[in-house]
């Protein structure tokens, strides 16, 4: 086995746009969204404003949690990055945990982390 390298990524991000709940031909369940992350970031001693749109998609049991969340959700997420397809290098984040930071005050809260197995 190749050596796995690292990729992770976390961070709190707007659930900005939610696809509908979809399953694999083989049934697994995925859902797909889009993530805004805003923040000031030190960067050389300075302060930047840094802004950016993520693709994400959840896999199973985890695609089940997303699909019942509603956009403009405020959410902390981790996973791992990959490519869109085989023909876009696009980078996609799969998603590994998600956690929903406003539930207290629209009724919502769940967190969810998927553990690996092997």
């Amino acid at each position: 086995m190749a050596d796995a390298g690292l990729n992770q990524l976390l961070f709190d991000a707007t659930l900005t746009e939610l696809q509908p709940l979809r399953r694999t031909p083989a049934g697994v369940p995925v859902a797909a969204c889009s993530l805004a992350h805003e923040s000031q970031q030190i960067e050389a001693g300075l302060t930047r404003k840094v802004e950016v749109d993520l693709q994400a998609v959840a896999v199973g049991e985890l695609a089940g949690v997303l699909a019942a969340a509603i956009p403009g959700m405020k959410v902390r997420v981790a996973g791992f990055l990959a490519a869109k397809s085989l023909r876009s290098k696009s980078p996609v984040l799969h998603l590994s945990k998600v956690e929903f930071l406003e539930g207290n005050q629209n009724g919502f809260q769940a967190q969810i982390q998927v553990q690996e197995e092997g």
